[in-house]
């Protein structure tokens, strides 16, 4: 993690939505964020309305891209659909080209990072995602690494799903100091303690690596089609 001096806390925080979002990925941010004193979070998206995550979680969004041109903070979830975002193009990547030069912070959650790199964020700088996808974040310019929160400069990055929630706490640390960041973690009660330690490829059985990373990149395979 990078010890160079950061940006400020933001006032206005924006969590882009999109369809087939992975769930966790933006709402473990939110459930951090949005306790935070003098922030605002808001969903958005490219359209007002309902947006789908990759299960059958539906949000309601009220908030367009064009509607919040210039937030303090991005935020973006991964998917299993973002590698064909960036192949194909998107409006979420537009909107991250656009409002990034005028951020205090660009973040992204799992493969939003894949998003990040897409629209130019993440050039030449070191960076993490979930796992299975550091062979196309090196392929858009970034540097993967397999720490679970990476900051440089004003942009932030985490690996897979759950270290979404260790981000925002690292973030809210920064801003605010450890009390305030105590005070958030004891409200969710984000006292980790999981009954088996199988959370990373280094830690995990092969087997189960193999399972999982066979799924995942047929699931892939199959959302580029």
């Amino acid at each position: 993690m990078s010890t160079e001096p950061a940006a400020g806390p933001p006032a206005s925080i924006a969590i882009a939505l999109y369809d087939g979002f992975t769930a966790l990925d933006a709402m473990g941010p939110y459930a951090v964020l949005a306790t935070h004193p003098g922030s605002t979070v808001t969903f958005v998206a490219d359209r007002r309305g309902p947006i789908r995550d990759d299960q059958s979680l539906t949000v309601n969004v009220d908030t367009a891209f064009d509607d919040l041109p210039d937030p303090d903070m991005i935020v973006i979830p991964g998917g299993i659909i973002t590698r064909r975002m960036a192949r194909d193009g998107h409006p979420v990547v537009d909107w991250i080209r656009r409002v990034h030069p005028h951020t205090t912070w660009s973040t992204s959650v799992c493969t939003g990072a894949v998003l990040l790199a897409a629209a130019g964020v993440l050039d030449g700088l070191d960076a993490t995602t979930h796992w299975i996808a550091y062979d196309q974040l090196a392929e858009l310019g970034a540097h993967p690494t397999g720490e679970r929160v990476v900051i440089r400069g004003k942009v932030a990055t985490a690996a897979g799903v759950s270290s979404g929630i260790d981000l925002a706490l690292t973030l809210v640390q920064r801003w605010s100091g450890d009390f305030v960041a105590q005070a958030i973690q004891l409200g969710i009660e984000y006292d980790p303690q999981p009954p088996l330690d199988a959370g990373s490829p280094t830690k995990a059985p092969a087997k189960v690596l193999e399972v999982v990373g066979r799924s995942m990149r047929a699931a892939e395979a199959a959302s580029l089609a």
